[in-house]
Parts: C-alpha cells; sequence; structure tokens
C-alpha cells in the first residue's frame, strides 16, 4: 500500500488550483513527493509523457528502484500537479501567473512534451509577455518562440506593455521575426501555358500603405475554383479544383512556400472532389466531404506531408460541401448545416480517428457561412434575419464552458466579406473588391479598427495567413536555362536561437 496525494482542480475562470493535503492509500502507483506533498502516479504515465521520468527509469540508478520518489528543488507541487492534469489528457485552464510560472518551470525541469504544448496553445494577450519571459529564463525554446510569434503578431496591441516588462534583447528577438500577413487569392481556373493572365496572382496585404501587393503568381494548371485552400507549417496548398463547364476536377495539387518563392506539386485526393473542406493541422492536410459529379459526399481525407500520400479517414457524419472549419487550441471543427435552422458543430479527432458532436446551433435561417477561433472561442458568422446576407450575426461558441454566446448587433457583410475572416493576435480581417476592414476581438463584440484599399479583383476570395520573409516576397531561384529550380519541400521546423 502506498501513500498518495489527493487532489483537487476547478479549471473555470477566477478560480487557483487548489491541493488538498489529505493523505490516502492506493494500489499500482508510485508515491512522488514534491515539497511536502504527495502524489500518487502510475509510472508508465510518467515515463510516457516526461523525458526526465523515462530517462531516470532507464537508468539503473538508485533513485530509479526506489518505491518512493523524491523530487528535491526545480518543481513546485503546484506545477507538478497541473503537469499531471496535462498528461491525463484534461485541459486545465490556468489564468493565475503563479500558476503559469509553476507549469512552464515544471514543463523544462521534467521535460513534459504535451504540457509545453498545452502552453503554447493558451498563449494570449493576458499570458503573453509572462510566458515568453519565463520561457526565457527555464530554456523552454518552443514556448519561447511561440510567445515571441503572437507578439510579433499582437505588437501594435502589446507594445507599450512589452516594453515596460520584458528585457531588451526578448523584444528585440520578437522584432526579428515576420508578422503573419494577411493573404487573398481569386477565383480561377488552370490557365493556358501560352497565355499570361495578370489576374492570376496571390496578393498580401501591406498593413503600412494599407493596400494590397503581389507575392506571387499561381502555377499555370492551378485552379483555386471550387479548391481546397488551406496553410500548414507555414506553407500555402492549394488541393483540387474544377475546370471547365463540366466541372471537371483537377488532378494536381500545390504547395507554396514563402521563404523561397517556390510551387511544388502533390498528389491530389484518391476521392476525386471539389468544393470540399480542406485544413491544415498537426503536420496532415485533411480534405472532408466536397462534391463529385454534382454528388455531395462525405469521405474525407489526410495527407501526410512527411510520406507525401493521402489516406481515407473515418467518413464525416452526414454529406457535406464547403463546410466552414477552425482550429482552437489544437482541436479541430467543422460546421454541418441541416437545412434550414439547424448548425451541428462537430470536432474531428484525430487520434482516436473519429468524429464527436461538440454542440449544435439551432437559429431561424441558420447556416455557419464561416467559423473562426480566437482563444477558446468559435466565432460562426450567420445570415442576418430574414436570410439578409448584408447584415450577418455572429454566435461566440465556448469550447471549454460549452457555452453559446449571441455577439449584439449586425455585421456589415459587404458580398461576402465576413467569410474571408482570418483571425491574427485580437485582430480580426477581413476583405472584399470595395475595402479590407480589420476589427478587433472585444468581450462584447467585434469593434472596427481599421479600413484599408479593398482586394483589386471581384469575385470570390480565399484567405489566410502567412509569414513572409522580412525583407519581402522570396524571389525563385533561376537555374542554368532560366526556368525556376524544382524544390522538394524543406524541413518545416521551425529554427530557434540558443537562449
Amino acid at each position: 500500500m502506498e501513500l498518495s496525494q489527493t487532489f483537487i482542480y476547478r479549471p473555470v475562470l477566477g478560480t487557483k488550483w487548489q491541493i488538498d493535503t489529505r493523505v490516502c492509500f492506493s494500489e499500482n502507483k508510485d508515491p512522488v513527493r514534491v515539497e511536502e506533498s504527495w502524489f500518487a502516479v502510475e509510472r508508465a504515465l510518467l515515463a510516457r509523457h516526461s523525458a526526465y521520468f523515462c530517462a531516470l527509469f532507464q537508468s539503473g540508478m538508485t533513485e530509479s528502484q526506489q518505491d518512493e520518489l523524491y523530487l528535491r528543488g526545480g518543481v513546485h507541487a503546484r506545477g507538478f500537479l497541473i503537469a499531471l492534469a496535462v498528461c491525463r489528457g484534461e485541459v486545465p485552464t490556468l489564468r493565475d501567473p503563479d500558476e503559469l510560472v509553476e507549469a512552464v518551470e515544471c514543463a523544462a525541469f521534467l521535460q513534459v512534451a504535451c504540457l509545453v504544448r498545452h502552453l503554447c496553445d493558451i498563449i494570449d494577450s493576458d499570458n503573453c509577455l509572462l510566458l515568453y519571459q519565463a520561457a526565457s529564463i527555464f530554456g523552454v525554446h518552443a514556448l519561447f518562440h511561440s510567445a515571441a510569434l503572437f507578439l510579433c503578431d499582437a505588437f501594435d496591441d502589446l507594445k507599450e506593455a512589452a516594453e515596460n516588462t520584458i528585457p531588451e534583447d526578448l523584444l528585440q528577438y520578437s522584432q526579428t521575426l515576420s508578422p503573419a500577413a494577411y493573404i487573398a487569392i481569386g477565383t480561377h481556373s488552370p490557365s493556358v501555358e501560352l497565355l499570361h493572365d495578370s489576374f492570376r496572382i496571390v496578393c498580401y496585404l501591406d498593413e503600412r500603405e494599407g493596400e494590397w501587393k503581389h507575392l506571387t503568381n499561381l502555377p499555370t494548371f492551378c485552379s483555386t475554383s471550387m479548391a481546397g485552400v488551406a496553410v500548414l507549417d507555414n506553407r500555402l496548398y492549394i488541393v483540387g479544383g474544377v475546370y471547365g463547364y463540366g466541372k471537371d476536377t483537377v488532378d494536381s495539387s500545390f504547395c507554396y512556400n514563402p521563404d523561397t518563392g517556390v510551387w511544388t506539386t502533390l498528389p491530389g485526393p484518391q476521392q476525386p472532389r471539389y468544393d470540399f473542406t480542406l485544413l491544415g493541422h498537426e503536420g496532415k492536410l485533411y480534405a472532408i466531404g466536397g462534391e463529385f459529379q454534382k454528388q455531395i459526399i462525405s469521405q474525407a481525407e489526410s495527407y501526410d506531408t512527411v510520406k507525401a500520400e493521402w489516406t481515407f479517414i473515418h467518413h464525416a457524419p452526414r454529406p457535406i460541401a464547403s463546410a466552414a472549419c477552425a482550429v482552437a487550441r489544437r482541436r479541430m471543427f467543422v460546421c454541418f448545416w441541416k437545412p434550414p435552422d439547424t448548425t451541428d458543430i462537430y470536432e474531428y479527432i484525430p487520434a482516436n480517428d473519429e468524429w464527436k458532436l461538440a454542440t449544435t446551433l439551432i437559429r431561424s435561417q441558420s447556416y455557419g457561412h464561416c467559423m473562426v477561433a480566437h482563444r477558446d472561442n468559435l466565432y460562426v458568422m450567420r445570415n442576418g434575419p430574414c436570410d439578409d446576407f448584408l447584415r450577418c450575426l455572429i454566435d461566440c461558441y465556448n469550447i471549454t464552458t460549452a457555452q453559446w454566446t449571441a455577439l449584439p448587433g449586425h455585421y456589415i457583410n459587404s458580398k461576402g466579406a465576413l467569410f474571408t475572416a482570418m483571425v491574427r493576435g485580437d485582430s480580426v480581417f477581413t476583405v472584399k473588391h470595395m475595402l479590407t476592414l480589420q476589427y478587433i476581438v472585444a468581450e462584447d463584440g467585434w469593434k472596427p479598427r481599421r479600413q484599408m484599399k479593398g482586394f483589386p479583383k471581384s469575385g470570390s476570395l480565399w484567405t489566410c495567413l502567412l509569414r513572409l520573409p522580412k525583407t519581402g516576397p522570396a524571389i525563385p531561384q533561376l537555374d542554368a536555362e532560366g526556368k525556376e529550380e524544382d524544390m522538394s519541400l524543406p524541413d518545416t521546423v521551425d529554427a530557434v536561437p540558443q537562449l
């Protein structure tokens, strides 16, 4: 029989993690002492998630053979408690500064990768500077870089606080990074190789000048008409699409690397499809639903960028085309419309290859046209009253509390501008031919912040976010014959400087 620590936590806003110091007995678990607290933990759980414990148990050292483990220094009890919760698959809400610092400390000392990922997921404007500095102190490189990128993206909002609270070297490092740029692509069918189409371009928003500028030309045989467009590991993917009046599917797909300015090709999905949802997540692309031969389908596939192959995954819950989707807190969500008043939001769980109904929104004439994620909120843009597409309504679903909130007021949706929404930091960017509008996300709604020039072409648009080189758009290198070099996709791991 072994001693164990009984603990209580409540992941609710405004509460702290509480440790109950009562001691009880437990079977088949190793007691771990941290400060004056005892925890009963399965050794396999520790070895699976902590590189520190894995190395300790394999070392053959005296400590690895002891019935009781005592962590002396380097970690606090509350930080260890948080780490255990994350290792067990829980998603704790951390808001107290001391909790955050102790969690970073534990992640560094015990080398708990899943805790580092969780801390990266919860970076926001409230904790960014604290996590950035803590990651620098404890040497948690992935968290350090993620917080630096967030600060770079949200620098206009955090500038004063950053200059007053973090060291100059951290401030300078963040400013050496490139903020995510708002990207827009028009809808085009494949071109003729000998015909130069000046409209077949990808543009980026120059926020200093408030106008759209040329980034790159689309490949000749690339279609953006009813294609799948997504960003994964800072690469732009355009998959499939159609050509001709018969909506024949395009087999080839394309990937753009903003660091080199080079396009490469990749195979299309095994199931030919168009008007489908494409989502990039954790090293894979996901093609969900769509149409084929004028039939809406439910087949779904994933593309492994390392293996360069498509694999079928579990079918979507029902046939769906052009579904809205978003990733929040490293979780994938997709809207499924059930006419006339119901929008179901399903979560796809890659680890289990399963679809799970997360929530249902029932509103008169409801249809989830677009969905974006900000922190742990999903914002669903839908048509206004009486099927009014020019005045959108926005409903917010919190994935932590599982509560819906209707944002007050209507949002101008001139020619579908809101359906191009992309979130960066605490800002939302939308664009159409007439104007580009930036909102700031507030608790009581989206507040218009800045208006810039519209996209220089009418018609439907694809939008996304890409980090461009600090020096501007990359110019592809030419080979001896004056052609662009055909480059394979490089390693997508971000280079992080030594601290």
